[in-house]
């Protein structure tokens, strides 16, 4: 957690210099102020340990072993019980990781953040859609182990393509329109732009519902396409030995 901690600061660093000096020479930068860049850039940074681009679920493993066989015969659904050790752990990382990171950028930069108690309450539900969302997607990558015998290579195509489209890099908003488009087609700005958004105060009201609203939509749909594979694999699951 130290470790992270002290990487997310200096590239929180790092991309505050670049990002603050964009907005400095082009004024109305994609609508984003020193304050509203500032907020962007930390809480993305603090947010990284809860959200599951760079994790190796242990499903992984646990289909190129065979155990999850195992699974299969417990009286537990294999998707949430990963889904909830998963949670107990983006949870935790926000405290030692998180908030620190937040901090330092409040203490540095100033950040603009609401001052009203609906833009956290709302941020609250959004940021726990968000995990549910990353490890979601993470989860049903990680169930083509079931078809092939090596998945890094889907693994590190979702997480490069996953980190650029949730807008890690720079802010969705700032994306050409078609990119803009292509992004919003996919459940990654769910993961991470919505809830900076509805945290941060730029998206408010009946807007932030709505982005609330779409995550809930993608939840639906990899809590079901997660499901889907895992009956398909389960039909495929040949295991052998004692």
């Amino acid at each position: 957690m130290l470790a992270g901690l002290f990487t997310n600061v200096v590239f929180g660093f790092v991309r505050a210099a670049v990002l603050m000096t964009a907005v400095r020479v082009n004024g109305g930068f994609g609508g984003y102020d020193r304050g509203t860049i500032g907020a962007y850039i930390w809480l993305s940074q603090g947010l990284l340990g809860a959200i599951a681009f760079w994790m190796l679920p242990d499903i992984v493993e646990r289909i190129r072993t065979g155990d999850v066989a195992i699974d299969f015969l417990r009286p537990i659904d294999i998707q949430f019980a990963h889904l909830a050790e998963y949670l107990g752990r983006a949870a935790f990382s926000l405290l030692p990781r998180g908030v620190p990171s937040i901090l330092v950028g409040v203490l540095t930069f100033g950040l603009a953040f609401p001052n009203t108690p609906e833009p956290y309450a709302l941020g609250a539900i959004s940021l726990l859609l968000a995990m549910t969302l990353s490890f979601l997607s993470m989860f049903a990558v990680s169930l083509a182990g079931f078809w092939l015998i090596e998945t890094r290579g889907l693994r590190a195509l979702h997480m490069i393509l996953g980190t650029f489209l949730a807008g890690l890099f720079a802010p969705v908003h700032l994306f050409p329109q078609w990119l803009r488009a292509i992004a919003y087609a996919t459940p990654f700005p769910s993961m991470l732009q919505c809830p900076i958004d509805v945290l941060s105060g730029r998206t408010t009201g009946m807007a932030a519902l709505e982005l609330v609203v779409v995550q809930c939509f993608w939840l639906v749909v990899l809590v079901g396409g997660g499901q889907l594979l895992l009956r398909a694999g389960r039909r495929k699951l040949e295991v052998q030995g004692g």
